[in-house]
């Protein structure tokens, strides 16, 4: 006997049958269940093990809990012993409200769910169950197969859809997928986290190369005393940066205290950095403590530090050198252990060189030099941060804003942005402010950036007609604003690297490309290091 299907597992279909037929079924659906089960181990005996069991038989047994969920009795008690003679863990329902009940405390990692069954069906299972934070996959099975079923599970989340009656080998092999997908998306979750807990950093929006490679240098010099310098253009996040530093080193429980030395005349900076005695000037009506004081076992964090007068900068030399220095007017030589982290966007090498910035001063501050890419080299990161942006603003003015519309993000792509992430965050503010529906438009934007406006197609209309660049283009950028902006989700919906999505974004954000570009484009292909890189 070699059957390739077991005739009792014949869900719904087998209501239609005659009635002598069906109890014949019935009293003979162990027996069948049995010679079928024993047949199939001894075929596999002989032919080896298949691949299916193999990939199962290495996995735990919390991983192996199967929950079936079928108004027909036959039908589960047939797949129940199938399953536990494959070394599964079965847990039955009877209909939907029983297997949502039986979901806390059984937690399966597959629930095979029938699509139409009484009080409850399988599909209206399988999206309760998602509202509820479950995460076990649904495989949908039924005796009504047709392509309108098959989608709507889909689309509700199911892994996958068996049509009655059962093939044993289908549904093993079907399990055994869905077990291995279930395990690849934990090793990558698990992955993904370990990734940004290395390279995330709090209040730092962005995935892009640039600035990992901003994240890397921090993450080791961090845990370090090393006098940091940040280096950038205006706008470029130096701040959070060097609030970075403070959080991710030993000193994190201690003050973090700031200066904007521009912001202030010569004699004010030093009195602010330094302190004053009573009487040292007028107005000094008293002590005061200077910000090295304030930062002593913290860290300073002294903003545009190319603006300082050279008399200062001798001061300040001393203070980084031997750790000690006196107030204005003071003689008392005060010791304090502070680490030091400046920004300027200057470029202070061509100061050195102009006379204006002492050289010693500049290797004293320059142990560890970080750059920080303006916006313009890393757009890719734009999507993300005005997703973080709308959601901080709306949340401010309480406003309900939940994303762009269509054409936005071109918009924002094409943008230059010299004020880099401040001026886009400006930008966003002002457009949550005055955005009169739920999605910022072209023209909540202000009318520098709005430029021509996209032509208005629908998903129907782009394929006709139009280039293979086209249509990759309007995909990246309708899942992206689907994503909330995340470059790694989107890469995950499209199956291509997160590289490629970055490199793209930085594409569109130029020029409009030849149509001689467009078709080297069309017949670009991955690299093996794209490959390599891609979010499964």
């Amino acid at each position: 006997m070699k059957p390739s299907k077991v005739p009792a597992l014949q869900g719904p279909s087998s209501r239609r049958a005659t009635g002598q037929k069906r109890l014949l079924q019935t009293v003979r659906l162990p027996e069948l269940v049995r010679e079928n089960t024993q047949s199939l181990r001894r075929e596999r005996a002989f032919q080896g093990i298949t691949a299916a069991r193999c990939l199962l038989s290495s996995r735990p047994m919390e991983s192996k809990r199967i929950l079936i969920v079928d108004d027909e009795q036959n039908a589960r008690e047939a797949l129940r012993t199938m399953l536990l003679e494959e070394g599964y863990e079965v847990s039955e329902a009877s209909d939907g409200q029983e297997a949502l009940e039986a979901l806390p405390e059984f937690a399966p990692a597959v629930v095979l769910a029938d699509v139409r069954m009484p009080k409850m069906d399988g599909i209206t299972l399988l999206r309760k169950a998602r509202e509820a934070g479950y995460d076990s996959a649904f495989v949908m099975m039924t005796a009504f197969g047709s392509i309108e079923t098959a989608v709507e599970a889909m689309r509700a989340g199911a892994e996958n859809f068996l049509v009655k009656p059962l093939d044993i080998n289908a549904v093993l092999v079907v399990l055994s997928k869905v077990l291995e997908k279930t395990r690849l998306v934990r090793e990558t979750e698990t992955l993904r986290a370990r990734v940004q807990e290395r390279y995330r950093f709090p209040n730092i929006i962005g995935d892009s190369p640039e600035l990992q490679s901003v994240f890397d240098v921090v993450k080791r010099a961090a845990p370090t005393r090393a006098t940091v310098l940040l280096l950038g253009e205006s706008g470029t996040g130096k701040e959070l940066v060097a609030q970075a530093i403070h959080e991710e080193s030993p000193r994190k429980g201690k003050p973090f205290i700031k200066v904007n030395c521009a912001a202030l005349s010569e004699s004010l900076l030093e009195s602010e950095l330094f302190g004053h005695e009573k009487g040292s000037f007028t107005g000094a009506v008293g002590r005061r403590e200077g910000r090295f004081e304030l930062a002593d076992q913290g860290t300073l964090f002294l903003d545009e530090i190319g603006e300082i007068s050279p008399s200062l900068q001798i001061k300040l030399l001393r203070a980084l050198q031997q750790r000690e220095f006196e107030r204005v007017g003071g003689t008392q030589t005060l010791k304090v252990d502070v680490r030091v982290v400046t920004a300027t966007n200057r470029d202070l090498a061509g100061e050195v060189k102009a006379g204006r910035f002492r050289e010693d001063l500049y290797y004293r501050l320059n142990v560890v030099a970080v750059t920080l890419p303006p916006l313009r080299q890393r757009k890719g990161d734009i999507p993300a941060l005005v997703n973080h942006f709308i959601e901080k603003y709306a949340t401010n003015y309480g406003k309900v804003v939940r994303g762009l519309a269509p054409g936005t993000l071109n918009a924002l792509l094409r943008h230059d942005w010299p004020g880099n992430v401040r001026e886009l965050e400006n930008v966003v503010e002002r457009a949550v402010v005055l955005a009169p529906g739920s999605q910022l438009t072209a023209d909540d934007l202000p009318a520098t950036l709005r430029g021509p406006r996209p032509v208005a197609r629908s998903a129907e209309s782009l394929i006709p007609g139009a280039t293979l660049y086209d249509i990759e283009r309007e995909s990246i950028l309708r899942t992206l604003e689907m994503v909330d902006g995340s470059t790694a989700r989107a890469a995950e919906v499209l199956g291509i690297s997160v590289r490629k999505i970055q490199y793209r974004l930085k594409e569109y954000a130029s020029s409009a490309p030849s149509s001689e570009a467009n078709e080297s484009n069309e017949d670009d292909t991955e690299t093996d290091e794209e490959a390599g890189g891609r979010t499964h």
